[in-house]
């Protein structure tokens, strides 16, 4: 089934389908009561796959992770982003398509944020995953033996993670520059002080696990800079909402769920390549052809890493759903006392963003 979601998408997993304006069909075309607009005929919040099943979040991501999204124009983005603007007031052009709609759909999930509606810095965003993270996985593996390796390998990888933790925060909880300077030392620290300590640990061990150390720094700085750079929302508390979308209160123990998610799918994506290519490699490496350095050997695991990626960033990213919940007894008591003191309904669940 999880092949099938890679390999079966309505839009190519390598460049999405690009539609030409046409005179539409009966069976493709929205028709309404306006000259020039027509009411929308889908909810345009809704994706096309089920999001509380996992291969339905699958679907989503591995559109939304397409890297070939990033060669799309401003002009494009922000005709989609426009086109689901117009989607969201309940009415569209004539003569658009539904295909034509999700499609915009797909594209403004992919480059603008969930929140605030701003468009993502290109390099933040998950469309980017692959080819970033390949480059910068395939740098940490074959440089990681001498302390100025870990260093340098290990900053590069933190920066792009900071940039990627703070583009994809939930953006209702607000952060300083001070604070993120704190997470960004933090994290390049700890992998730095990881990857370091445990080269100096396993210097007995086979080589395979000497080849282990950078995704045991990866992993612990995961575990420092998400929590760090989202530290508002663990000291405020996350917004949460009900079933229709209204904020009703904050919590502390929403934020954690939140957080704990994505230090988790971030380690699932890295695992993988992390941990097995240095197997593969171990094992190449005794071929003439493959012993030729540093840099060739940094080449071949970049390769061996975007393979790798393709499939982990998307299922990574569905792993949980992105619209996360908790149930309402499990909100802290005094949450539950505000929400009641509004006199609503105390509703048994309610929604937050987790973040990516």
């Amino acid at each position: 089934e999880i092949i099938k979601a890679f390999v079966h998408c309505e839009s190519n997993v390598f460049g999405m389908t690009s539609h030409t304006p046409s005179t539409p069909t009966s069976s493709e075309a929205l028709s309404g009561a306006r000259d020039d607009l027509v009411p929308v005929p889908i909810n345009i919040e809704q994706p096309e796959w089920d999001q509380s099943r996992f291969l339905g979040r699958l679907n989503r991501f591995v559109r939304i992770t397409n890297p070939f999204l990033l060669l799309k124009s401003r002009k494009e983005l922000d005709r989609a982003a426009e086109l689901v603007r117009k989607a969201r007031e309940g009415y569209i052009p004539r003569g658009t398509t539904i295909a034509q709609l999700r499609e915009a759909k797909i594209l403004y999930d992919s480059a603008f944020h969930p929140d605030t509606g701003d468009k993502m810095n290109a390099f933040g965003r998950m469309s980017a995953q692959v080819p970033a993270g390949m480059v910068l996985t395939g740098i940490l593996m074959a440089y990681y033996k001498t302390p100025m390796e870990a260093f340098l390998s290990q900053w590069g990888n933190q920066s792009f993670n900071a940039l990627v933790n703070y583009t994809n925060r939930n953006a209702k909880s607000s952060i300083t520059n001070k604070q993120l300077g704190m997470a960004y030392v933090s994290a390049t620290t700890g992998a730095v002080a990881v990857s370091i300590g445990m080269n100096s640990m396993v210097q007995r061990a086979p080589p395979v696990v000497r080849r282990w150390v950078p995704f045991m720094a990866v992993a612990s700085a995961n575990c420092i800079n998400i929590p760090v750079m989202r530290q508002r929302e663990l000291i405020d508390g996350i917004a949460v909402t009900d079933e229709e979308g209204t904020t009703v209160g904050r919590s502390r123990l929403a934020a954690v769920k939140g957080i704990a998610q994505v230090c988790c799918s971030r380690i699932f994506m890295a695992a993988p390549g992390m941990l097995l290519i240095p197997v593969l490699m171990e094992r190449l490496e005794k071929y003439p052809f493959f012993n030729r350095g540093k840099a060739f050997s940094a080449v071949v695991q970049t390769l061996f890493c975007g393979v790798g990626l393709i499939f982990t960033v998307p299922i990574g990213c569905a792993l949980f759903p992105q619209r996360s919940s908790i149930h309402t007894d499990h909100l802290e008591k005094s949450v539950q006392e505000k929400m009641q003191s509004r006199g609503n309904p105390l509703p048994k669940t309610v929604y937050f963003n987790k973040g990516l």
